[in-house]
């Protein structure tokens, strides 16, 4: 029981990464720019409020999905 609900966590996090890491934008603006995350200029760029929520958000969905996968790994052997 304990496991699956572990591994349903562990799905739900992969495919949140996945959406939160296109999320971000690339070197030409990415899709965080349909959010209000465009270029304000060259030295601004990617300093703006939604990028920073955005990285908070991709940081804090890795260390779930690494505890996760960790806890997944001890709970299966």
């Amino acid at each position: 029981m304990l496991t699956s609900i572990i591994l349903v966590v562990c799905v739900a996090m992969a495919l949140t990464l996945i959406l939160l890491i296109l999320l971000h934008a690339g070197r030409g603006g990415g899709l965080s720019d349909m959010f209000g995350g465009g270029q304000l200029g060259g030295s601004m760029a990617g300093s703006t409020v939604v990028e920073r929520n955005l990285d908070r958000l991709t940081v804090i969905a890795a260390l779930i999905f690494f505890i996760s996968v960790i806890l997944l790994g001890l709970r299966v052997t």
